[in-house]
């Protein structure tokens, strides 16, 4: 059953409604926060948002989104040992972890990408049940694709994944669920080429599927936005309204826009009835490339990070209110965000770039 989600809150409430509530840090000392700026390379929430992760260099951490003592987190050391050895051979160090993303369909199950070339799946549910079995970082299935992936996303049927390698080429891989002997499940991946090296000679920056799964759109270093058929991957449309090279996309959960972040610091909104822009939404408070973008569960509200530790350029997160282009509220942070992400019920935000670490502010439901 899905998580019940909490009511809406209008675009001339919410800027109150967060001042409410001071960010919760999730800090990883034991002791007092470190003041050095984490390099997380990705947050991700869970299905439900009882889980939320974060990679940083060869590591991924799963907290309990409602206990942000680090105790009460799991530690995957050297998640993708270097050479492509399998994960827990001793002695061997990790290769930076790439990517992380959590399964759409299946509470604990979550996907990362390395430098190894490596996908791997892991169960990080909470050991529960008779036999306490699985949970904790527990590996269930990996494969190789050759070279450091950029971009990993989920399709929303759970089943299957995209990848893309740092040369352009551009993997699907199966994910199935075997039947297992306890409680643990058991599953296999198998890395499928859909674009060719040599076949295209754009640079692909992301892919995210759209919410049927029937298309996928895709950021270029060109700037133009491509919408592809899946899984055939047949061009379908080109989306043209940036200069620069266009980093972030997403479909918001509504499906009536497709937003995309540039490298001219604007995000753009595609009505996916007619594929015009709308808008664009812009603030003073991020003046560098968009490189990751989140929609609020509803779709009303969206927020943006640089991708980049981009401390030069001052603080501030921006609070876009979708429909009108306004900036409802701006929550003060020390540096510019780097990854953000909505709660997927709740007015809650995930953000990473301030000293200390992963830190999450919240609108409606208090937070922690």
């Amino acid at each position: 059953m899905a998580p019940p989600r909490y009511r809406g809150i209008k675009k001339n409430e919410l800027s109150a409604s967060v001042k409410l509530n001071k960010p919760l840090l999730f800090s990883e000392s034991l002791g007092r926060p470190s003041g050095l700026v984490q390099k997380i390379g990705c947050v991700e929430w869970s299905p439900t948002g009882t889980l939320l992760a974060t990679c940083t260099t060869a590591t991924i951490r799963i907290w309990n989104a409602e206990r942000p003592h680090v105790k009460s987190s799991t530690e995957i050391k050297n998640a993708h040992a270097k050479g492509g050895v399998a994960f827990g051979a001793p002695g061997v160090s990790g290769e930076t972890v790439e990517k992380i993303a959590f399964c759409p369909t299946v509470e604990g199950v979550l996907a990362s990408s390395g430098r190894d070339g490596m996908v791997r799946l892991w169960d990080v549910r909470v050991p529960g049940g008779i036999a306490n079995l699985g949970g904790r970082g527990t590996a269930l299935a990996d494969c190789r694709t050759g070279n450091e992936g950029t971009f990993l996303t989920w399709h929303p049927n759970g089943r299957e994944m995209l990848l893309g390698r740092d040369d352009s080429r551009i993997y699907s891989v199966d994910v199935r669920q075997m039947s297992g002997a306890d409680s643990t499940p058991a599953y296999t991946l198998e890395a499928t080429e859909r674009i060719h090296r040599g076949s295209s000679s754009t640079t692909y920056y992301q892919m995210a599927f759209s919410n049927t799964g029937r298309e996928v759109f895709a950021t270029t270093k060109g700037g133009p936005v491509k919408i592809f058929d899946y899984p055939s991957m047949s061009l379908l449309h080109t989306l043209t309204g940036h200069p620069e090279t266009t980093y972030t996309v997403q479909q918001s959960p509504a499906g009536t826009y497709v937003a995309a972040g540039s490298a001219d610091s604007t995000i753009s909104l595609w009505d996916t009835h007619n594929w015009f822009c709308t808008h664009t939404l812009s603030s003073q408070s991020q003046s560098t490339s968009i490189k990751d973008i989140s929609f609020s569960y509803d779709g009303a509200y969206l927020v943006a990070g640089s991708g980049d530790m981009a401390r030069d350029v001052g603080g501030g997160m921006a609070i876009y209110h979708v429909d009108s282009g306004e900036v409802v509220h701006t929550v003060e942070t020390i540096n510019c965000p780097t990854f953000v992400a909505w709660h997927p019920t709740r007015y809650w935000i995930a953000y990473a770039g301030d000293p200390g670490g992963l830190k999450v502010v919240g609108g409606a439901g208090s937070v922690g």
